[in-house]
């Protein structure tokens, strides 16, 4: 049940990663990959991620597992590149955090006999590029799939297997709930943090060097968030609109609830909501997604293969 070749298209945190767990895990098999830079090729060359070629067709032919990891807007362009060197029978997958509009880019350019099965790995960092992959990234953090109607079990089940090797635990959902869930978890929160930090470039009254020099853990853990690859989320808030903007429009209300209950001086409501969502938190640590003193990251800047 495992995959002979994987191919990786875009070769940064997650294709290297990927690379990284692949061997971790014993998996005998072949590597290959490419990406758009050539400069971004040479360094995962040096650091022996996969076998490097300079194009799409080439990285994918013979591969029965292609990984499209690239930023959303790019899916389209390199599905049409690759649709004829696909091997009969292989499955394509992605890792994008938006699901229906990775569907929609890619399923009108791939042949019949391929199975396209979306898919998106919970897991990241701020840091980006061949360099910053390591081999625990997805260690007991969830992989979404989305299968389209019609999708062969068989291949359902060996992709599951193959997330599962890497350490994922897996879940199956439709598209569309998948990205009302993750505007909910990821985009919102990328979204307000980017605002946050904004705001304090914006606020001419605090110095950058107050800012920098007293970042409190808040504002310290917006930076993070916000020092997320730009490209990469500029296409995640324009392909997931409709629930990206529902959410904030619920964000709004609780905001403008919050700001009535400060200026009221209601301690109550202050009390109580802080309460609920105090136990929000307690659940994530329970269920094994981050623990009481999270690294945010900074372990994993620095992790190894």
């Amino acid at each position: 049940m495992e995959y002979r070749h994987v191919a990786l298209i875009g070769l940064g945190l997650i294709a290297s990663s990927v690379s990284h767990a692949i061997r971790r895990a014993g998996l005998p098999t072949r590597i290959t990959g490419t990406a758009r830079s050539a400069e971004t090729r040479g360094v995962a060359a040096r650091l022996g991620l996969c076998e490097v070629f300079d194009t799409v067709e080439e990285a994918v032919e013979g591969a029965d597992l292609v990984l499209l990891c690239v930023p959303v807007g790019a899916m389209a362009e390199v599905t049409r590149a690759m649709a004829r060197r696909l091997a009969p029978g292989a499955t394509v997958s992605d890792v994008g955090s938006v699901k229906q509009a990775v569907i929609d880019a890619v399923t009108p350019h791939l042949p019949r006999g391929v199975q396209f099965i979306p898919g998106h790995p919970l897991a990241g960092t701020e840091h980006s590029g061949p360099a910053s992959g390591f081999a625990a990234l997805f260690d007991n953090r969830w992989c979404l799939l989305t299968p389209l109607a019609g999708t062969d079990p068989a291949a359902l089940a060996k992709l599951r297997g193959f997330w599962e090797a890497l350490g994922a635990k897996v879940d199956t959902m439709e598209a569309d709930h998948h990205d009302l869930v993750l505007a909910v978890t990821s985009h919102v929160p990328h979204l307000i943090a980017y605002t946050m930090v904004g705001v304090a470039d914006d606020l001419r009254r605090v110095t950058a060097s107050e800012v920098i020099n007293y970042s409190a853990a808040g504002f310290r853990d917006f930076t993070r968030i916000a020092a997320s690859d730009p490209v990469m989320w500029r296409d995640v808030f324009l392909n997931n609109r409709e629930a990206t903007l529902e959410i904030l429009g619920r964000f709004t209300e609780e905001l403008f609830a919050l700001q009535r209950a400060i200026r009221t001086s209601d301690g109550a409501l202050l009390h109580a909501y802080f309460t609920r969502t105090r136990a929000i938190r307690r659940g994530i640590i329970e269920a094994g997604q981050d623990t009481p003193a999270p690294d945010f990251g900074r372990i994993a800047a620095t992790g190894g293969s």
